[in-house]
């Protein structure tokens, strides 16, 4: 497959560039998996882990793939087989790539079905449906939900139609535009229902069990959550750093935008702990309900609230524009390969790669129902008794992400000019010595122990 004349996009500002990054890494995660994290295992005793881990893990390979992908101004596969071509290293870096953009497609089949259920709620909250609600029939709705393969095809459809259309727009009118609007607006929302958690019963007690640091609930397994996500929840090893990162002009200085977008990703988390579960509180429910949380434990809440209606519209709401953003920077390294490598334009690459993701995620959504005992690697041990849905997420998240991401950091820092990297990052010497330092030694070690952790 050849190249064709391709006139490479660029963000317009580093405001753009710094919203769709931002964008991309606040996800579903950061809605229910970081501030859960946070209060089981010690509170702000675990956020300061996971800020000591973020940077020195998440931000080095991050700095990594903005580098890469500046440096090729292409597709993370083209990016990678052009710099170590040129370096002169073997071509079986372009692997990087090509697991980059790959996870991201996988990712994306099955994101986009959880995307749909985000949908869905909103429906549900807006009907009234969660005032009828009791502790015994908050299951069945999602239950309900889960076992009905035509309803999730039907919001599975809708959200990956969101996604190929923003995507469509290319790099101002889609990527941008979608950032420039979206985020603010996440950020509204997320501000208002603060507000009103903080007219609650529960909220002192939750910003206690969220941000009061307490190091004896601190163990071994906190602190390897912490590293765990200090990984992913930027987006890291999925090829999205990358693509973005071949749109960046050269006068953005990589290591502050960085930063920015670190701190950002854990106010937002922060927030979406004190919005959440001052409401679980007041109402007297379970914390610790892992992704039940979303979608079972918080409906029973707003049904029983005094405006529970509108506020949890908007709480879905905000979840489905935390899950767009995220689902528009997963499809986006895979469209810009097919833009780059085939004829089809950029509105063609966005639905030929959109609808190859929405036929895979049919796979995801018959795990939840009609295949939910089909166990493709059962015969396995290790496998036994895991859907299709499972098996996805234990590759992507257990083995392609952190061995790309590892791969990445060890190609940046070992195998690079130490000139070049300096100059792409614009530091001084004595910065560079303690970014080269992290980068060669720290981070990988780090990415091994969150590899060898989740298996």
């Amino acid at each position: 497959m050849s190249s064709k004349p391709h006139s490479h996009a660029q963000w317009s500002s580093r405001l753009a560039f710094t919203l769709a990054a931002v964008g991309s890494s606040v996800g579903l995660g950061n809605i229910w998996k970081f501030p859960y994290m946070t209060g089981e295992s010690g509170g702000g005793a675990f956020v300061l882990v996971y800020l000591i881990c973020i940077l020195l893990i998440g931000l080095p390979i991050l700095m990594s793939e903005w580098l890469l992908g500046r440096l090729g101004q292409k597709n993370p596969i083209s990016t990678m087989s052009h710099i170590s071509a040129r370096l002169k290293r073997s071509p079986a870096w372009v692997l990087i790539g090509v697991a980059g953009v790959l996870g991201a497609y996988l990712i994306l089949s099955f994101y986009s079905v959880i995307g749909g259920w985000a949908l869905a709620f909103i429906a549900d909250a807006a009907s009234g449906s969660f005032e009828t609600l009791t502790s015994d029939t908050a299951g069945s709705l999602f239950g309900g939900l889960l076992g009905d393969p035509t309803t999730l095809l039907a919001w599975h459809s809708a959200f990956m139609l969101m996604v190929i259309l923003v995507v469509a727009g290319g790099v101002a009118g889609g990527l941008e535009r979608a950032a420039k609007i979206l985020m603010p607006l996440l950020a509204v929302m997320l501000i208002v229902l603060v507000g009103y958690a903080a007219t609650t019963d529960g909220f002192a007690d939750a910003a206690a069990w969220l941000l009061t640091p307490d190091f004896s609930k601190l163990d071994k397994d906190g602190v390897l959550a912490a590293m765990g996500h200090a990984f992913f929840t930027l987006s890291l090893g999925m090829g999205i750093m990358m693509a973005y990162g071949s749109y960046l002009s050269d006068d953005v200085n990589i290591g502050r935008t960085a930063l920015v977008v670190v701190v950002l990703d854990t106010v937002i988390a922060l927030l979406a702990g004190l919005a959440i579960f001052p409401v679980v509180f007041s109402n007297g429910l379970d914390a610790a309900a892992g992704p039940g949380l979303i979608f079972q434990t918080l409906p029973l809440a707003f049904g029983r609230m005094p405006g529970g209606e509108v506020f949890g519209v908007v709480f879905f709401v905000l979840l489905v524009f935390a899950a767009w953003t995220s689902g528009i920077s997963l499809l986006e390294p895979i469209v810009e390969w097919l833009e780059e490598k085939t004829p089809m334009s950029r509105v063609g690459s966005a639905w030929v790669a959109g609808i190859a993701t929405w036929l895979l995620g049919i796979a995801t959504i018959l795990s939840f129902n009609l295949w939910s005992d089909v166990a493709p690697l059962g015969m396995f041990a290790k496998f036994e008794g895991m859907t299709i849905f499972d098996l996805l997420d234990y590759a992507t998240s257990k083995l392609m992400l952190p061995l790309t991401g590892l791969a990445t950091i060890v190609f940046v820092g070992w195998f690079m000019g130490r000139d070049e990297v300096r100059s792409q990052l614009n530091m001084s010497d004595s910065a560079f010595s303690l970014w080269s330092f992290v980068a060669r030694y720290i981070a990988p070690i780090g990415v091994v122990v969150v590899f060898a952790s989740s298996l």
